[in-house]
């Protein structure tokens, strides 16, 4: 009944740690999703004629200005995407958690009785 135990605690552990490094995950998106709608905002003061640079590396590259602006909506299309992926892997992982919590308080009852 300890063994039993233990491995459903192990396994509580490393779903808890698991939903951790999806959470930190989602604000890392999140964060980039900001930046480039605060980016996507700066693109409403300019016109089509603005000199726009591409920070490449250490280098600043001359980009034109309609290139710059679909990669921009692009990047914001693509971590909107990854936003919801990961937020479909917490909430299957906050499930796995809770079954695991259940668990652990039926051998705990057990153990108890």
């Amino acid at each position: 009944m300890n063994q039993e135990f233990e491995k459903a605690s192990l396994s509580f552990s490393k779903a808890q740690n698991e939903l951790n490094d999806l959470i930190s995950t989602r604000q890392q998106l999140e964060t980039q999703y900001q930046e480039n709608k605060i980016v996507l905002d700066e693109f409403s003061y300019l016109n089509e004629d603005s000199k726009i640079f591409k920070l490449t590396g250490p280098v600043l590259l001359p980009q034109d200005y309609s290139e710059a602006k679909i990669n921009v909506e692009k990047r914001i299309e693509f971590i909107q995407e990854e936003i919801k992926r990961a937020e479909t892997k917490i909430q299957g992982q906050q499930k796995i958690i809770e079954e695991s919590r259940n668990t652990l308080m039926d051998i705990r009852q057990k153990m108890s009785n």
